[in-house]
């Protein structure tokens, strides 16, 4: 779980520090950098957080949001700060791809990388490694390792345990998914009675949809779902033209591939949005159906057994079709 531990010695004196973690942010990528910020913060070090890009706005809420450097907004500032740090912490990706126009930045500067991930296949390329697999989130082991291998645990504070819980929250989907474990509940625990506001934090991520948002979500029920019930499998297919339609903005497609799942007997379920760049892709399963096997062979992507991501350079409806050509390879886990 921890291999490079001999570096640990540089967090016993005031160090420059930059946080990273991977393009479009998530609730646990910003979660577990915020958290991870505020404990070097109390400890004296001189820590930044840049992002690749902008991040959903019912995160906008998080203590320490207004410090975040965004680099195409300050791109010679970002650079700068990952340039001169003596510690660049890569949170919530284990490939350096994953952070998008930093990753020739991060790859080139000259400072140590330290990884804290859970995602499968780690790249080799940080000099310390905090890596679980099982862990249900980064956020999750940002407060182990705070707890557990620096010896913190007293200095959680309410900042911290907030952004916290809102990393293990979002990432385990309201703690539905089977990675929440006993020792998931046992840290939530400790982030509560640490301060952490759990009602404020639910109602701040999932009551704060716009009006546009809602009339996106029935637009994308009504129009662009697909069910393939012979193979117990749902997707979404959205083109950009739907985007445009209704002004979408980072973060309104979050959560939409839930919906496919929880339609009975679903146990597959896909979100195909052409992005124009890119036409991603989101799986979300149930039992043994190996979203990350099928996103690593066929998409360019990975993740975990149950939630993955991936991408193409092909057309939407090419995409759309080399998905469900890929189905019946699966039917044995799918047809149950």
């Amino acid at each position: 779980m921890l291999q490079g531990e001999e570096n640990l010695h540089l967090l016993t004196k005031p160090s420059r520090i930059t946080i990273t973690t991977h393009h479009k942010p998530d609730g646990d990528a910003l979660g577990s950098s915020l958290g991870l910020y505020h404990w070097l913060k109390k400890n004296n070090h001189d820590v930044s957080v840049v992002l690749s890009s902008d991040f959903p706005s019912f995160l906008d809420w998080m203590p320490g949001r207004q410090d975040l450097i965004i680099y195409p907004e300050k791109p010679e500032l970002a650079k700068e700060l990952i340039d001169n740090a003596e510690i660049i912490f890569c949170l919530d990706y284990s490939a350096l791809s994953r952070t998008n126009i930093l990753e020739s930045i991060i790859s080139n500067a000259k400072g140590q990388k330290w990884m804290i991930d859970h995602h499968l296949d780690p790249e080799d390329f940080a000099q310390l490694t905090y890596w679980d697999s099982n862990a249900a989130a980064t956020a999750q082991l940002i407060y182990t390792f705070i707890a557990e291998v620096c010896q913190s645990a007293a200095q959680v504070d309410a900042d911290i345990a907030t952004c916290l819980y809102a990393g293990i929250m979002t990432d385990t989907g309201s703690f539905r998914f089977r990675s929440t474990t006993a020792a998931v509940h046992h840290i939530i625990a400790s982030l509560i009675d640490a301060g952490a506001r759990n009602w404020e934090i639910h109602e701040q991520i999932y009551n704060s949809a716009t009006e546009r948002r809602l009339k996106f979500l029935g637009y994308c029920l009504l129009n662009c779902l697909e069910v393939i019930p012979e193979y117990n499998t749902a997707l979404f297919a959205i083109s950009k033209e739907d985007l445009a339609q209704f002004d979408v903005t980072t973060g309104d497609t979050e959560g939409l591939v839930n919906y496919a799942l929880s339609i009975k007997g679903i146990r597959l379920a896909a979100l195909i949005v052409d992005r124009t760049e890119l036409i991603k892709l989101s799986l979300r399963s149930i039992g043994e159906i190996p979203c990350n096997e099928i996103c690593k062979k066929y998409f360019n992507g990975g993740g975990h057994l149950n939630a993955s991501g991936g991408g193409s350079s092909e057309d939407l409806s090419s995409v759309v079709n080399k998905f469900k050509s890929i189905l019946p390879e699966y039917s044995e886990l799918l047809i149950k």
